[in-house]
Order: C-alpha cells, then sequence, then structure tokens
C-alpha cells in the first residue's frame, strides 16, 4: 500500500517514508513551551491586552490559552504576526455576531447542517484528538442540491456554528477526558476525508463549497486541522491537490496524507481499531451518516450526545449565552 504525504511544493504527491503517522502534538502546547516559546506568549498576552482584544481577569478570562496559543503558533510563535490575525479574527467574529449566531441557531437547522461538513464520530485518536470523517460521495444526488438551495449567506453561517461546535464543545470535552498528553488541551482534530466513488465533475462542484468552508477555518479557527488522512484517493487526485493547494497554509499542506484503497495498516497506528470505522479498517460500525458514536469515556460525562449548539465548560455541557446587548438578527435570516 503506497502512502504519500503532501507539503508546500508539492503539486504531485511524494512518497512518505515510513508506513506508521506519528504527529508532533505537543511542541507549542501548554506545559510543552520552549523558554522562547514562553516568552513570545506572554508578549502576545500582554500586546493583545493593552488591544483590549483580551482580558486575563479571572475566573473567567475572555479567551482560553489554548486558543491563543493556536493564534501563536498559526504565525509561527512571532507575536506581532500573530497579534494581526488575531485582531482580524476578533473583527470577524463581531461582524457576524458569532457568539449571538451560535446561541440562537435553530437545533433541527444545526443538525441538518451536519451531513454536509465533516462529522465528529464520536471517538478519538491514539493522542486524545476527536476524529472527524467526510465523505464527500454522501454530497452528490439531492443532497447537493438541498446545500446548493441554500442562500450562501446562511451557508456561511452554518459553516460558522459547526466550527464554534468544534472548538467550544468537542474539543473542550476531548481536553477533560483521560487523554495521553494530560494536561496538554487538545486543540485540533484528526480528519479522514474519503473520496471513494467520487467523480472529478462532483469535487468540481463542490469546490466553491470546499474552499468556503477551509478560508474560515485557516483565518478564523487556525491550527485547529490536526492529521488529515485522505482515503480512497483516486488516480486524478493530483489534479485535484493542485486546486486545493492554495487553500491550505504551508502547515496545514504538511498535515495530508494520502492513502490508498487499503487505509486500515495506516489509520490504525494513529487510531486504535475500536475507534476506527469499519470502512476504513477499523472495528467501530460507524457510517458518516451516523449519529457520534461516543466512546466509554465520553459516555460517562455525556450520557448521551447532546443536539444543537452546545459548549462544554466548567466540566459539563451547556447551552451557549447570546452577549446581552447582541444583535441576533443575522442568526435569523
Amino acid at each position: 500500500m503506497s502512502v504519500f504525504s503532501l507539503s508546500q511544493t508539492d503539486s504531485q504527491a511524494q512518497p512518505f517514508k515510513g508506513e506508521a503517522i506519528d504527529p508532533d502534538v505537543t511542541t507549542g502546547h501548554l506545559t510543552h513551551l520552549s523558554p522562547e516559546q514562553q516568552a513570545a506568549f506572554s508578549a502576545f498576552k500582554d500586546i493583545i491586552t493593552k488591544a483590549r482584544l483580551y482580558s486575563p481577569d479571572r475566573p473567567h478570562p475572555t479567551h482560553d490559552e489554548p486558543t491563543l496559543l493556536r493564534f501563536l503558533r498559526a504565525r509561527r510563535f512571532d507575536p506581532q504576526k500573530a497579534m494581526k490575525q488575531f485582531a482580524d479574527a476578533e473583527a470577524w467574529r463581531k461582524k457576524h455576531n458569532v457568539d449571538a449566531l451560535y446561541a440562537t441557531f435553530p437545533v433541527d437547522e444545526f443538525e441538518g447542517a451536519r451531513r454536509f461538513y465533516p462529522r465528529w464520530t464520536g471517538r478519538r485518536d491514539k493522542n486524545g484528538l476527536p476524529v472527524y470523517v467526510y465523505r464527500i460521495a454522501s454530497l452528490a444526488g439531492p443532497l447537493q442540491k438541498e446545500l446548493n438551495s441554500v442562500p450562501s449567506e446562511r451557508r456561511y453561517q452554518r459553516i460558522v456554528a459547526l466550527y464554534e461546535t468544534m472548538t467550544r464543545f468537542a474539543l473542550r470535552l476531548c481536553s477533560h477526558l483521560p487523554h495521553r498528553t494530560a494536561p496538554t488541551p487538545i486543540s485540533s482534530v484528526t480528519t479522514i476525508i474519503d473520496l471513494e466513488q467520487v467523480s472529478l465533475p462532483n469535487l468540481w462542484t463542490l469546490r466553491g463549497h470546499l474552499q468556503e468552508a477551509s478560508a474560515l477555518a485557516t483565518a478564523n479557527y487556525p491550527e485547529t486541522l490536526g492529521t488529515i488522512a485522505v482515503v480512497n484517493s483516486p488516480a486524478f487526485f493530483p489534479t485535484v491537490w493542485g486546486w486545493i493547494k492554495p487553500w491550505f497554509d504551508e502547515g496545514t499542506r504538511r498535515k495530508v496524507h494520502v492513502l490508498g484503497k487499503d487505509p486500515g495498516p495506516t489509520l490504525r497506528t494513529l487510531i486504535d481499531p475500536k475507534d476506527l470505522p469499519k470502512p476504513y479498517g477499523g472495528e467501530l460500525d460507524w457510517k458518516f451518516e451516523d449519529e457520534p458514536a461516543l466512546d466509554e469515556a465520553a459516555k460517562a460525562v455525556l450520557g448521551e450526545m447532546p443536539k444543537g449548539p452546545v459548549v462544554f465548560e466548567h466540566d459539563q455541557v451547556s447551552r451557549p449565552m447570546a452577549p446581552p446587548s447582541a444583535d441576533i438578527t443575522a442568526s435569523k435570516s
């Protein structure tokens, strides 16, 4: 079986040395900062505090430290560059009323929107990162027509709501659950992108939809993508990679691994068989259309998967609160 890694200069896949995927999930993260990184983190927090973009006041700072570090890692621990991206992201959140949007998003619409985007399996990889799956072929036919019928503004808002769930619920929950690198928080996800039964015209039709989601993430939810495993890749994938490569920054491109038609042996080096869906060489009875199949640790905390927009904070699930003075009209359009 062939395994490939894709980097900044690769328009074609280049051989990836070795069968195992073993990402570095600690360097540059809390409890693993070098003295230089810790100094940069302190400087970054000082800069954004003076700019009134962040308040460290306890017990509830305006932003948690894993979030701040994601912006700093995205800019290679350059405090000034990280401040620029953070300020832009905060302006974006204000422009789109993100907190109010998420707090008031209708439950039924939210659950329906999950069908069009990467879905959490309810399981985690060996490092504790939530495992997401995106089966592109599932968007074909009636589902694609339904997606195309959604006004572009509302489609954008749906993407925002789902990213909020990932960062404010899934990542925080997985940080709370037992994991190999504890007490280091979990701040990214592992994603399996399934290209089985996908044609070149299918991908071309979906390119705008996919680009919209990736651009939003790169700018406003940096460093949330961990390992990206592309499975069942067709022969034309190098052509597709040429289209989508510019959507991602260099760091993300280096996390992409292209697997053949039998991804199981490689994926099992990253994900325990009991947590890996059967279509990808594991033992988990789960497919893309299913609800998350929570592992025992998650069940002990949640009981069952909550519906609609939720957050995980103070060791429990709750509904997000809209800012008292927020204009929530955008969430009702």
